[in-house]
Formats: structure tokens, sequence, C-alpha cells
């Protein structure tokens, strides 16, 4: 039997920690059973990554050939901590991202599948975060070498805000309207 969802099922509802509280619209709308929904997720989920993944790998190959080039030697010691800051996080969105093909082919025929679903979902998360930070600090560096410090702390925090706003608070605002809206 599926667990049905508390009384802020609006909250709640499509909670990647709570997919049971899904299973009863996706069956009731889409007709799907619970491996359909899961196969159906991974799917998504893999289309996802597919777009972050090539763009956040160009990225990290581009950063690690920046010190072999002449004017890294320029770079100050506070642009060198910038650029570090940034390898790390490239690297570590480059590994978050792709993390979810390692794990699968571990669960391969495991029957593990709503483990890999969460798993990818939270990894999907953790790179993405790291993608921007690391896409802040490209923008420092950038801006730092062409127009000066003041420019690449302005123009820094002006993409720390766009991905604050794009890729968290307009979803989320988003989310809490569409349950609105299934309330209403």
């Amino acid at each position: 039997m599926t667990a049905l969802p508390p009384n802020d099922a609006m909250i709640t509802a499509m909670d990647v920690d709570h997919p049971e509280y899904d299973q009863p619209w996706d069956h009731r709308e889409r007709g799907e059973t619970e491996a359909e929904r899961l196969d159906r997720n991974w799917a998504s989920l893999l289309q996802e990554l597919r777009v972050t993944q090539t763009g956040v790998q160009l990225l990290t190959g581009f950063l690690l050939t920046l010190p072999f080039q002449q004017r890294f030697d320029l770079l100050g010691d506070t642009m060198r901590a910038v650029y570090l800051a940034t390898v790390g996080c490239s690297v570590g969105a480059t590994v978050a991202l792709i993390a979810p093909v390692g794990m699968h082919r571990l669960l391969f025929r495991r029957h593990r599948l709503l483990v890999l679903v969460s798993a990818a979902h939270r990894s999907a998360y953790a790179g993405l975060v790291l993608l921007g930070l690391a896409l802040t600090g490209v923008t420092v560096i950038i801006f730092d070498a062409v127009s000066g410090h003041a420019a690449g702390i302005i123009a820094g925090t002006c993409a720390l805000a766009l991905f604050a706003v794009f890729w968290l608070l307009v979803p989320l605002w988003l989310r809490s309207r569409n349950l609105k809206l299934r309330d209403s």
C-alpha cells in the first residue's frame, strides 16, 4: 500500500525523500507504475546532465590550461586564489555531474533505481551549485584581468546574483506558485 502524504501534502509533494507521495498522482494522471515513474525520472535526470556535462567539461579543460599561458604569471596572489577556488569548483562540478554514470554502472541490474534516482538528483544539485560558483569565479578573473579589481568584484557579484535568481529563486517561486494553483 502506498503511503499517503501528511496534511501539508502541498509542501511535501514531489519531495525527493518521499517519492511514494507522487505515486498516487503518477498512477492516476499518467497511468504509471512505480517502475515506469523511476524510469521516466532517470531519463529526465540523464537529459539534464547531458545538457550540463559538455559545458562543464569544456570549462574545466579551459581552466586547467590557463597556468600554461604567458599572461598567467601577471595574476596577483588574490586572483591566483580565486583561480584555484574556481578550478576546484569546476573540477567538483565535473565530478558531481558525471557521478551518476558511475553510480549507474555500479548499481546496474541490481534493482536499485530508486536509490540511483535519489542519489543522482542530489549529485546534480551539487554539480549545479559548483558550476555556478565556477562560472562566477571565471567572471571575476576575466573582468579583473581586463578592467581591474573593482570590475572583477562587481561582475562576480552580478554573476552570483544572476545564478541565485535564475537557478534558485525563480525555480522556488515557480514551485510554490504551482503548489498554490493545485491547492485552489
